[in-house]
């Protein structure tokens, strides 16, 4: 913003010094942020929920094959010479198996099919709502570090200003012009500063870390801003937005579809009181090596229907059905839940952009007329109408006016982008945007 960058550069906190800008950063933790990534890990997880309830409607083969030593030892009571003989017999045995089985009618199948359906789209809005978490966690993390840097450099600079006001009150008790009230007064704003300075260090530093735990690399310093973001208000109004995240907002398209995969639990659950057809078939080839009778080969083809009609399983097929049914009106409600919450989020973005707004025009104002302020002071102390104390006040009121403007401003820019979160719009095209306002862009 033009008003802000002109007074942050005119005390210092425009460096010329290379910094990571806010685009950088974010494609940094697209790759780098374990969160994102363990989100990306679940989407994938949940994808194949697809292909395992479409393995309930096609055929299933399965193929056996034995191989077996045989020693079988044989005493006959009445021998019959020439039929019949005592004795050992040594050989083998073997054969396979093919089986096919194609579903037919199986409720549950289809039903558990359509679950796996929801479960899918359930997972691909938990991910894209990951996606646009990572924005503001990006965005968040990024705008703490540029107000933490700006906290350093003003209090450096307020700092530096305290000291000259310091050192000219002491010349001025040297030579009698004025009291030693006024070099206490100084050296105890000086004094002050100096806490503050170290406490806005400190303060830097875990901001840098909050950024590096995202990047998964130390990131030094941001680039500050440059230009001046569009002070805008939103262009629809706030019942519009709400309706807008009603049918866009990621949460709620996975809630729905938790509520679509409960009610199809449901009806997996019922179909298991229902009968199930299958077409069957098989085909068999065993040999056998020897035995009583000599040894064989033996071949057998079939193919038919299956039919299975349950009729007492012991009560647990009613009891999966009130348990699924539970689930039903868990996921019901978990889906209302979302709604409140998800109207109440748009509408609190929605006043914080248009307060905002207002917020940074008047800060705007309250950072000129403190810089008038000081002036009129600094006159007033020269011709002695106003005295280094009053000038201490005048210089605090301008850096606080210039800290208040930025962080005004920075939570606006969130506003704007929470905002787009919270309808399902927030994407890398907002990241470019809000990065063209930073240093540089």
């Amino acid at each position: 913003m033009k008003t802000l960058a002109a007074a942050l550069a005119a005390i210092g906190i425009v460096s010329p010094a290379f910094g990571a800008d806010l685009l950088q950063l974010y494609r940094e933790a697209l790759s780098q942020d374990a969160t994102y990534q363990a989100a990306r890990a679940a989407r994938d997880a949940g994808r194949e929920k697809l292909p395992q309830g479409r393995a309930g409607l096609l055929p299933s083969v399965n193929l056996n094959a034995n191989t077996t030593y045989n020693e079988v030892d044989t005493t006959y009571r009445a021998s019959m010479p020439g039929l019949l003989s005592s004795g050992t017999s040594r050989y083998n045995s073997h054969g396979y198996s093919v089986s096919i089985a194609q579903p037919l009618y199986r409720r549950q199948n289809f039903a558990a099919y359509e679950q796996a359906k929801a479960a899918v789209a359930a997972t691909d809005a938990q991910f894209e709502q990951a996606g646009q978490e990572l924005v503001l966690r990006v965005a968040q993390a990024y705008f703490d570090v540029l107000l933490a840097q700006d906290n350093v450099v003003l209090a450096q600079a307020q700092k530096a200003a305290i000291a000259e006001q310091l050192a000219q009150a002491k010349r001025a008790f040297e030579v009698g012009t004025a009291t030693i009230t006024d070099t206490h007064e100084a050296q105890a704003r000086y004094d002050l500063i100096v806490a503050q300075e170290i406490a806005a260090q400190n303060d830097l530093e875990i901001k840098r870390r909050d950024l590096e735990r995202l990047t998964g690399k130390p990131v030094e310093r941001v680039e500050p801003l440059r230009g001046e973001p569009p002070l805008e208000a939103p262009q629809q109004d706030m019942e519009a937005w709400v309706q807008r995240a009603l049918n866009h907002n990621p949460n709620l398209i996975a809630a729905r579809a938790a509520l679509e995969a409960a009610n199809q639990q449901v009806e997996v659950a019922r179909g298991g009181h229902h009968p199930t057809l299958d077409v069957v078939a098989s085909y068999g080839d065993n040999r056998v090596g020897g035995g009583t009778f000599g040894g064989f080969d033996q071949t057998a083809k079939t193919i038919g229907l299956q039919l299975a009609i349950p009729i007492y399983q012991g009560g647990g097929t009613d009891s999966r059905v009130r348990e699924a049914l539970a689930h039903q009106e868990q996921a019901r409600q978990e889906l209302e839940a979302a709604v409140r919450a998800v109207t109440q989020q748009v509408r609190q973005a929605y006043l914080n952009v248009s307060n905002g707004i207002a917020q940074v025009k008047a800060l705007k104002q309250a950072l000129a007329s403190s810089q008038l302020s000081l002036e009129s002071t600094q006159l007033g102390l020269e011709v002695g109408v106003r005295t280094s104390v009053d000038l201490l006040n005048a210089r605090q009121q301008l850096f606080t006016a210039k800290r208040d403007l930025a962080q005004a401003t920075y939570a606006y820019i969130l506003a704007r982008l929470r905002l787009e979160a919270a309808v399902g719009d927030l994407n890398e095209g907002d990241v470019i945007a809000t990065n063209t306002w930073l240093a540089g862009r």
